[in-house]
């Protein structure tokens, strides 16, 4: 082989060798983070579930608040059709009836529209609601895997449960070391709680 071939197969070698090193030192600064197992276990994202959960029950019970006057206007209505058919009375008392009977209806259909108006602002307010608290989640999770990952000298974190990571053997993954960081601030009646150790006989 010419001596100039010989040359550039070396430099070619080392260049390759080159690569492989620095690829095989970035890789040591690369980590894995489970993203689903930090937001479902951490406990701001339990107290946010908690929230939404008790805004919900208190428009279910305003929805049926309403619900039940709704009926209690129907009955009334009904009652009024009723009078306004009765022989009994004259003709004037009947038709007295009947104009009653009229604005109870109006009164009905009004009461039955707001249950509409309602049930669409409530879906707003608990969408939004759940949006807001969401993000404030995220940003605390985003915000504990920077400060982790700074520390521990890592250049980039990989999510596991997106499809940008193709293999990872779990060496560099911080996701519990995060989690534990995230929730040393959680309120005492909400911090999870140390499992106790087994006692051998």
């Amino acid at each position: 082989m010419p001596m100039k071939n010989i040359l550039k197969v070396a430099v070619l070698s080392l260049f390759l060798l080159g690569l492989l090193t620095v690829s095989a030192h970035a890789q040591n600064r690369y980590a894995t983070v489970d993203l689903q197992k930090l937001f479902q276990n951490y406990w701001l994202t339990k107290q946010a579930r908690a929230s939404l959960k008790d805004r919900a029950a208190e428009l279910d019970k305003t929805r049926k608040e309403m619900v039940d006057s709704v009926q209690k206007i129907q009955d009334e209505y009904k009652k009024l059709l009723m009078d306004a058919n009765d022989q009994a009375v004259t003709a004037e008392e009947r038709e007295k009836r009947k104009l009653a009977a009229q604005v109870k209806l109006k009164e009905l259909q009004d009461a039955a529209g707001g249950i509409d108006s309602f049930d669409a602002q409530a879906k707003t307010t608990l969408d939004e609601q759940q949006r807001r608290l969401t993000d404030n989640v995220l940003t605390k999770i985003r915000e504990g895997v920077s400060a982790k990952a700074r520390s521990a000298g890592f250049a980039m974190v990989f999510d596991t449960t997106a499809p940008v990571v193709v293999y990872s053997n779990g060496e560099n993954d911080i996701t519990d070391a995060v989690l534990s960081q995230l929730n040393a601030t959680a309120p005492v009646e909400t911090a999870p709680k140390p499992e106790e150790k087994k006692t051998t006989k």
